[in-house]
């Protein structure tokens, strides 16, 4: 009986991502649209028209989920309460015609260690000049759950 082998090879190593020095590269504007509890319509995007709440900040590509929800919180008092969810999304011109479209990139919760925190946005492929969307859900007044309404986040960063 003749033994078969098979020679099984290892995948090759993404490069690591270079650390960006923040005191020698100039950060980027990164145009930050808010809503409660859902993102906006990629349609709210088209026609050289943006959604009305815009948040400006200066950034740079290695910000992570984490670090941007606490700049939002800077400036939106409500998000601060513990249990409140952050979730992100791209905005980027449509490659298939006019128009945008919307990726998800990922969630964060205020209090609350996730899988998402440390997702920069380079490793979802944000591009200088996308938008990023954010869906803010508040906790139910008077709750201190972290559990989450259910859906993806009945689970989360367990």
């Amino acid at each position: 009986m003749a033994s078969q082998v098979s020679k099984v090879s290892e995948a090759p190593e993404k490069p690591a991502q270079n650390p960006i020095d923040r005191e020698k590269v100039c950060p980027l504007l990164l145009r930050v649209f808010c809503n409660n509890n859902r993102h906006h319509r990629p349609e709210e995007f088209n026609r050289g028209t943006t959604p009305p709440n815009e948040l400006q900040i200066y950034t740079w590509l290695d910000a992570t989920l984490k670090e941007l929800s606490s700049l939002v919180k800077e400036v939106n008092p409500e998000a601060r309460r513990r249990g409140t969810y952050f979730d992100f999304a791209s905005v980027f011109p449509s490659p298939r015609g006019p128009g945008y479209r919307l990726k998800e990139i990922g969630m964060t919760c205020s209090g609350r260690k996730g899988p998402d925190d440390n997702v920069t946005l380079a490793s979802k492929a944000f591009q200088i000049g996308d938008y990023l969307d954010i869906a803010i859900t508040l906790p139910p007044r008077g709750s201190d759950n972290l559990g989450g309404g259910g859906g993806r986040r009945s689970n989360w960063g367990q």
